[in-house]
């Protein structure tokens, strides 16, 4: 298989829908990222993320069903492929490795403030 790189927030957005699994949605995904990195996400860059890890293979869509409160229209559930697993696998050995990599005397740092 040919070695792909996740983005920063690509790996992310995959994390968040593994951890969600069958409730992995655009507004769930959305408050799992902000609510456990304390980081804003934009509604328009989790959908252009989502749709790309899509287009790449790494993650699969379905409708669920319509509801009253969103006007008739489903929610668009998302998990993860077996081809986006071993993406997320790779990054996850790579990120480690480099980490495993780094002398104990280099991170030996005092800070002041």
């Amino acid at each position: 298989m040919k070695r792909t790189q996740l983005g920063e927030f690509e790996e992310i957005v995959m994390l968040a829908v593994g951890i969600l699994y069958d409730e992995a949605y655009g507004v769930s995904i959305k408050k799992e990222i902000e609510g456990r990195l304390s980081r804003s996400v934009s509604v328009g860059a989790l959908q252009t993320a989502l749709k790309r890890l899509e287009l790449k293979g790494y993650l699969k869509s379905k409708e669920g069903e319509g509801t009253a409160e969103r006007a008739g229209r489903p929610k668009k559930y998302f998990s993860i492929t077996a081809h986006g697993k071993k993406v997320l696998e790779m990054t996850r050995d790579s990120r480690n490795a480099m980490w495993e990599a780094i002398p104990d005397v280099a991170l030996n740092i005092k800070i002041s403030y």
